[in-house]
């Protein structure tokens, strides 16, 4: 300011308020352009705010909500399914008409006029939330509703501020979706993404979650519950809020009828109906076969690298082997068993005859609970012991916990290899853990000893051979038969008919089937697990898995071939696109001939041997095997049809818990479930009978009785006064009768290739 200004600024007040006036415009100009700039800024941080929220061009054009896998049986039916979000795509022309009329009479009446938006009804719903100074007022359009479910548009805990974002970006969001599809395809669109509750997200999951069936069979009551969930899953949820529910389900009806979709007088019929579920407590879709179930998710999980699948988000359809029928059986005689067998158990089980047994349980209980590894110092952990080895509730679930009996259960169809029915342990509403079908490995005990018999026919011996029946000494090694009865010499057949371990023993010891041997055969029919090569394998002593043993017993059946088993049959995607096919692997284990040898025998085993038992349920042709391990520890029987092979193996998950006696034979603890099932499937699915048919090569010989007798089985000459009858490989003939001859003079017995036992 110059020396002239400044005079007049203090001499002339018409001067100085004119440049204070100045001064003041200057700011208020710098404060608008200010303001402006930050409010510009502002803008622009909220409008990419919003912008970032919203969906790509790519997934507005390609929306994927996360698609259930589908697991379905052998005959189409569906067995259950993998996801996150428990949804079953579905497509507009298979629901019902009154579902879409409902749904559109009740959620959005102008739906086909509008574009995404409806103007009208927002500035009605703003007005009403002005005068209550809250947002509670909606006015969504069914394709706002979509924008907000299908791209995951609202969050949790919103505040005011994420509400008013929301909103925008879902009228952003559909308007897009408008564009982008037909009005039609909205609407199916909007039927499969929204949650139902009871964990069912689309029409079809929430269906057979709640009625047990298709969404093409609702009716209209069920098709107005389901429009009515759509408001509150909980507040509406039939089960817990039924009267609720049905003021709304009738409300939804009552909106058809103000839009001309439903007629007042039948309105009024279908008011009065009560809401039917199809189970008291619906939950997520249960399965027949969770084990099953299990056992194919580990498979797949396996394969999905490969594949580049996720199988609980693609909707993937998924093929399997289990007969539903089959299965159903399979539930039904395990569990009527095992309930049987438990009270049998319990009566017979004594706590107090195994007190440290016990005191190890409790110890061991303490120190797994989720109280005790929560707390870090010695102190509280010391406390808590103290305190829960008193406690008698927890004592109590000890107890139970331990003598549960488990069960592992399957059936396979030898001839292709694929898995009919499994049942993995007591446990039905299962989910993940111990699959004792699979997920185990016990020792067999004399289950085992087909392949030990077959290993010794491989090597040219036969039915008729014959072995002593007593005890001996093998560097220590020395068996007994289970009743503690011997004789002299018994055949082969005989031996295994009735599970003789001395014979089986000696036969390991010797040249007959050397533990070597056994181990290459038992791989090649399908073991994979270690089994060690001593002559202990005689018993069973190696632990396999029961789907290992019942696959392995196919072999037989099969005239020697080994088909691996197979649960899955084949991978399609959500468009019903081949991902891929599944084949079992085949493998010529053991000749045909050794095959039906062994089908012979075991046919004994089931006609007058150890597993007599089945004929109290299945009178049709049968050939198996018995099993029990020392001290009752494990109870099995693996056995065939013509048609089928089935494994049963029956216990406990703790190896200390064991039957206290005889009803923890093989024989009873695990052959009748085996009977009953083979008895129901046949009789309920009527299958053909089908009969046992030897293999090209083999031959009916008569034997000496004599010779057998004295421990030398020979071919019966036309001078032996007595003659046995059995089957025989012709490439592996032994010598002819010497002791009877045309002068009936008895020539010494010699006797080659003897052992020294």
């Amino acid at each position: 300011m110059t020396e002239t200004d400044y005079n007049k600024y203090f001499n002339d007040p018409s001067y100085r308020n004119k440049r204070m006036k100045k001064k003041r415009n200057n700011n208020k100009r710098k404060f608008l352009l200010i303001s402006g700039a930050v409010a510009f800024i502002l803008l622009g941080i909220f409008i990419a705010i919003i912008y970032s929220g919203l969906p790509s061009l790519e997934e507005l054009e390609n929306p994927k909500p996360q698609l259930a896998s589908k697991v379905f049986s052998a005959d189409g039916e569906l067995l259950g399914q993998y996801f996150i979000e428990n949804r079953i795509e579905t497509q507009l022309n298979k629901l019902p008409d009154h579902l879409v009329k409902a749904l559109i009479a009740t959620e959005d009446r102008k739906f086909y006029n509008h574009w995404g938006v409806d103007v009208t009804r927002f500035l009605k719903a703003m007005v009403k939330n002005l005068f209550s100074l809250s947002l509670k007022e909606g006015a969504s359009t069914l394709t706002q509703q979509l924008a907000r479910n299908l791209y995951e548009l609202k969050v949790t805990r919103e505040s005011q501020l994420d509400k008013g974002v929301r909103k925008i970006r879902e009228w952003i969001t559909a308007i897009q979706i408008e564009k982008n599809f037909t009005k039609n395809e909205i609407i199916e669109l909007y039927l499969n993404v929204s949650y139902l509750g009871r964990s069912a997200y689309g029409i079809e999951a929430a269906s057979r979650v709640y009625f047990g069936k298709s969404s093409s069979e609702l009716t209209l009551p069920e098709a107005a519950l389901f429009v009515a969930l759509l408001k509150s899953p909980r507040d509406f949820d039939p089960v817990n809020n039924y009267d609720n529910a049905l003021k709304r389900r009738n409300l939804v009806m009552y909106n058809m009828v103000s839009t001309g979709f439903l007629d007042k007088d039948e309105y009024d019929k279908l008011k009065q109906e009560p809401i039917v579920l199809g189970s008291e407590k619906p939950n997520v879709m249960r399965t027949i076969a969770p084990h099953f179930m299990e056992y194919v998710r580990l498979q797949l999980s396996e394969l999905a690298d490969k594949y580049g699948y996720d199988m609980y988000r693609d909707g993937l359809n998924i093929y399997t082997s289990i007969d539903i029928r089959m299965q159903k059986i399979a539930n039904e005689v395990a569990a009527k068993h095992i309930l049987e067998y438990q009270k049998l158990f319990d009566k017979n089980w004594n706590w107090s005859k195994n007190k440290d047994l016990l005191a190890t349980l409790i110890d061991e209980a303490i120190k797994k609970s989720r109280e005790y590894r929560s707390v870090e110092s010695q102190e509280k952990k010391a406390a808590i012991y103290n305190r829960l080895k008193k406690d008698e509730a927890f004592i109590d679930s000890v107890k139970f916990a331990a003598t549960r009996i488990e069960v592992g259960f399957v059936v396979i169809d030898p001839f292709t290899g694929e898995i009919k029915a499994m049942v993995g342990g007591t446990n039905q509403i299962f989910g993940r853990g111990l699959n004792h079908v699979s997920g185990i490995k016990r020792q067999p005990g004399s289950s085992f000893k087909p392949i030990i018999y077959a290993t010794a026919i491989e090597n040219g011996y036969y039915p008729a051979y014959t072995i002593l029946n007593q005890k001996f000494d093998y560097n220590g090694w020395s068996p007994s038969n289970s009743d503690n009865e011997y004789s002299a010499y018994e055949t082969m057949r005989y031996a295994l008919a009735h599970s003789l371990n001395v014979i089986t023993g000696r036969m390991t010891i010797s040249e007959i089937a050397p533990p070597k041997q056994v181990v290459k055969l038992a791989h090649r029919m399908g073991i994979k697990s270690k089994i060690d090569p001593y002559p202990a394998i005689a018993l069973g002593t190696s632990e396999v898995s029961p789907l290992e043993l019942t696959s392995a017993f196919g072999t037989f059946v099969n005239k020697g071939i080994h088909v691996e088993p197979i649960s899955i049959l084949k991978v399609e995607d959500k468009d019903g696109i081949l991902v891929d096919q599944f084949v079992p692997e085949y493998v010529q284990a053991i000749t045909p001939q050794t095959a039906s040898i062994l089908e012979s025998m075991m046919m004994d085993v089931v006609a007058y041997g150890t597993g007599a038992g089945v004929r109290r349920y299945y009178q049709y042709p049968a050939a198996g095997k018995t099993g029990t391990t020392q001290n009752y520890s494990d109870a099995w029987f693996v056995g065939y049809t013509p048609e089928l092979v089935a494994g049963c193996w029956v216990g406990f998950d703790d190896h200390r818990v064991k039957f206290t006696g005889w009803y923890g034979q093989g024989a009873r603890a695990s052959l009748p479930i085996w009977a009953m099932f083979m008895e129901g499937a046949y009789k309920e699915l009527k299958i053909p009978v089908g009969y046992f048919n030897f293999s090209d090569g083999i031959e009916e010989a008569a034997f000496c009785k004599k010779t057998i007798e004295l421990g030398d089985a020979r071919l019966a000459n036309n001078y032996c006064p007595e003659v046995v009858y059995d089957i025989i490989n012709p490439k592996h003939l032994p010598m002819s009768c010497e002791i009877h001859t045309d002068k009936n003079v008895i020539i010494k017995e010699e006797r080659t290739g003897e052992t020294g036992w």
